[in-house]
């Protein structure tokens, strides 16, 4: 599961978030715990700790102490508004400095954003 070029807490982080994100994980939903987490993928604790430890000051989980780790109230709303904000600043900007250098008016680029959104979604794919 773990493959990717970042640290191991930072992927555990980034697929707790993205669970929140596709509701796979619910407000007040627990979670695994670092233990769990630990010998699941086997992997140290600590390793575990440290991304739960990220996404509690994120405020995307809160400890009930003796209990576990939970997905915090308003987490999934919080992470969609910050996806929302970095595709903007990622994806639309770029392409909007791009139209403007290319002289492609902003109509034409929503008339094929429209286009495209009409067509079916490509299987296994949902909208």
């Amino acid at each position: 599961m773990f493959d990717g070029r970042d640290p191991v807490y930072l992927q555990i982080a980034d697929q707790i978030r993205q669970d929140v994100l596709s509701g796979a994980l619910a407000a007040e939903e627990q979670v695994m715990s670092t233990t769990q987490y630990a010998t699941t993928f086997r992997i140290n604790p600590a390793t575990a700790a440290k991304a739960f430890a990220q996404l509690v000051d994120e405020g995307v989980l809160y400890k009930r102490r003796g209990v576990g780790m939970f997905v915090a109230p308003g987490a999934r709303e919080r992470l969609l508004a910050e996806a929302r904000e970095s595709f903007f600043a990622d994806t639309v900007d770029p392409v909007a400095d791009a139209a403007r250098v290319l002289g492609i008016d902003v109509e034409e680029i929503v008339a094929r954003l429209r286009a495209r959104a009409a067509r079916p979604a490509p299987e296994g794919e949902s909208r």
